[in-house]
């Protein structure tokens, strides 16, 4: 006879530790040891995050089950699962697993759990697994404060479509050179570069903040190398951040996108004009890719998780029509 208190439905989403990760690929922990050891890394360390990890997920299955239905899926399995409207999903972290898990759900409200606090921070694991069995009800009755987030969508002309927590990555597989013709606001411009950023506000303190940080960077050494001797300050990142009208820390669910085109190369049949620019619902971005192969568009850093994006098709980059919500501390 079940004691649970409900019927509700929970997926538990985990993850492979290092140490599985290695046995999968020496096929033995003996092999996986030898490997890490023979390198002058600290095998106990594996060690002591999977046992940790293992403890973390037992917990919080029993945990669960006192007050639902718990499924228990695994990460790699998570673009490819369908989850019901009334699922509840639990992440055991760590961040990138929150973010990765999100931009696959439906405005389902995901709960982001530490399974070591001891070890990882995790600025979107707010709880812990002690925390489940007094939280999930309350979740379930609608009474825990929920943060929207806004995603990035990439729409193919083809028909597939992509969204993005952090960021969008749009260029080639290899990060050579990729071409493509760029669009926003009726202006077109044929581009050269590493590669297109496209950043929401909960990404504004990841890939958004390394490359404001990087051009206030270069722009205050150029400028001390134009002035040597003089007193030349050069820019900020905050500087830079304040003269393109943003914030350096951005609210998760901000109305707007940012695009940053990486190392642009300008030359007779290439431009570097249209290399930062905002993005909304009305000005959305357009990308027409020029590469014969290795085009890609990947979010969130999971390159193994893309859209093949090659010659003559389109992408249209704009806000996601669904939103990610977060469950956080009252």
């Amino acid at each position: 006879m079940s004691t649970r208190s409900s019927e509700n439905k929970i997926i538990l989403i985990k993850r492979k530790t290092r140490l599985e990760e290695l046995v999968v690929r020496y096929n033995t922990i003996q092999q996986a040891q030898f490997y890490i050891e023979r390198l002058g890394a600290d095998f106990s360390d594996y060690i002591s995050e999977d046992f940790h990890y293992r403890k973390a997920v037992e917990s919080a299955v029993i945990e669960l089950g006192a007050v639902g239905r718990v499924q228990l899926l695994e990460r790699q399995h998570v673009p490819n699962f369908i989850f019901g409207d009334q699922d509840t999903v639990v992440v055991l972290g760590q961040d990138g697993l929150v973010a990765n898990t999100l931009k696959y759900l439906h405005e389902q409200p995901l709960i982001g759990v530490n399974p070591d606090p001891q070890r990882w921070d995790g600025v979107l694991l707010p709880f812990t697994v002690k925390d489940l069995r007094h939280l999930v009800p309350e979740v379930f009755r609608g009474q825990r404060q929920v943060r929207e987030v806004t995603l990035a969508k990439a729409q193919l002309n083809d028909g597939q479509s992509l969204y993005g927590v952090n960021d969008l990555f749009v260029g080639r597989k290899t990060h050579v050179s990729a071409r493509y013709q760029v669009e926003l606001n009726g202006v077109a411009e044929q581009q050269s570069s590493s590669g297109i950023i496209i950043s929401t506000g909960m990404g504004s303190t990841g890939w958004l903040k390394s490359v404001l940080a990087g051009a206030a960077g270069i722009a205050r050494s150029a400028a001390q190398l134009q002035m040597a001797g003089a007193a030349a300050g050069g820019a900020r990142a905050a500087d830079v951040a304040e003269a393109v009208g943003i914030e350096q820390r951005l609210p998760w669910d901000h109305p707007n996108l940012y695009f940053t085109v990486r190392e642009p190369f300008p030359s007779r049949t290439t431009s570097a004009g249209l290399v930062f620019g905002q993005i909304s619902s009305r000005a959305p971005l357009k990308i027409t890719s020029q590469m014969p192969e290795d085009g890609v568009i990947f979010s969130d850093g999971v390159e193994s998780d893309f859209l093949e994006f090659n010659s003559g098709v389109e992408a249209t980059i704009t806000l996601g029509e669904k939103r990610g919500r977060l469950v956080v501390p009252d």
